[in-house]
């Protein structure tokens, strides 16, 4: 159950039986009187809450018309660990400041590098108060990405990247074709649960007004409609793209509020993505934010080229090593089966979903 904070208004996730919660953000304590005071979960109707994250001086505040959320977890001391996630987030953040001039003040990071006694803490539920903003649980991430959209106007160019863990679980209200739900996985994930598309575009896509641009790059397995994004970019035999429809049966609105959201995405909803040292032959990285990385740097200037230069860039890593060895995939369900990485060849093809129809020769920027 989340309850505001009673000073900040910032959503806080109160746990069973608990009569008050300190704010990570300012530090107030919120009591609970009684049940009834507490108001419903901000998603109960689908939409995000109407007070969401304040500014306050430990987050950074928006600067110009620019603004980024870039997450990174490499799920450290766990069995779940990857090695290239941290080393994403900091490439995705020099890119931003380098190339598209985002100011380091409106980039909020959230990484993963924790120490054992931290990851412990994390396991069992509690929490140090070590910059605890920026750790990448549930909450935080939550609240990071209200921060990201808050108060958006037209002209904001917004970026959320994350790369981490990605996966599936059942989807049981008829909305996803292949009956499948796509998640992202937090930190704490295996106590919190994980974050799924609906919430995903609830939060990130459905709140954008007319004007503002969002794009995001989600290194993760299973991460093609991770977004839930209306339409889905596929090329044919002759290299020509068309749009696959992908709005639920049911008529649920899953576009903006007249705002444009674009994602670009490490693989299918049925596939798994890397993290791998094949590529940069130095470290290892998520091939599909490397590959991003890459395409801008050599001047694919348009989105189909963008998206092209991606994915050219993992076929010729195929072919030439005979596949993205060097790391494991970025699934759960491989981690599980093999209790560590998995090597070998990989078939992962970058995806691009975008909320309204349009010219993929249309020119890429951030």
């Amino acid at each position: 159950m989340l309850v505001n904070c009673s000073n900040c208004r910032t959503p806080l996730q109160l746990p069973a039986g608990a009569k008050a919660i300190r704010c990570a953000l300012c530090h107030a304590v919120t009591h609970i009187a009684e049940p009834r005071n507490v108001p419903p979960s901000p998603y109960s109707n689908g939409a995000p809450p109407a007070n969401p994250l304040q500014y306050s001086p430990s987050v950074p505040s928006a600067h110009g018309s620019k603004r980024a959320l870039i997450v990174g977890i490499s799920y450290k001391y766990s069995r779940y660990q990857l090695k290239g996630c941290i080393n994403d987030a900091k490439c995705m953040k020099f890119l931003l400041m380098n190339k598209f001039q985002f100011p380091e003040s409106s980039i909020l990071m959230l990484t993963g590098n924790f120490d054992s006694t931290l990851w412990y803490f994390l396991k069992v539920g509690f929490f140090e108060e070590r910059d605890p903003l920026r750790l990448p649980t549930k909450q935080n991430m939550r609240m990071a990405m209200f921060w990201l959209v808050q108060g958006c106007k037209s002209g904001d160019s917004l970026v959320f990247h994350y790369s981490g863990h990605g996966s599936q679980q059942r989807d049981y209200t008829g909305e996803e074709v292949d009956g499948y739900d796509e998640t992202l996985c937090p930190v704490d994930f295996e106590t919190q649960g994980m974050l799924v598309d609906n919430e995903l575009n609830a939060t990130l896509v459905r709140p954008l007004p007319r004007g503002v641009k969002l794009h995001c790059i989600i290194d993760a397995c299973h991460s093609g409609t991770a977004l839930d994004l209306p339409f889905l970019c596929k090329f044919n035999s002759y290299g020509q793209f068309a749009w696959e429809d992908h709005r639920p049966r049911s008529g649920a609105w899953k576009g903006t509020g007249g705002g444009d959201a674009f994602s670009f995405s490490g693989c299918d909803d049925g596939q798994t993505s890397a993290d791998t040292s094949a590529l940069s032959k130095v470290t290892s990285t998520g091939a599909m934010t490397y590959c991003f990385i890459q395409a801008i740097e050599h001047g694919h200037k348009t989105y189909g080229s963008v998206l092209n230069g991606m994915r050219q860039a993992i076929r010729n890593a195929n072919t030439s090593s005979g596949g993205i060895g060097g790391g494991g995939v970025t699934t759960l369900i491989g981690m599980l089966l093999t209790g560590g990485s998995v090597a070998g060849g990989l078939t992962q093809e970058p995806q691009l979903t975008s909320a309204n129809l349009f010219d993929i020769n249309m020119p890429f920027t951030l």
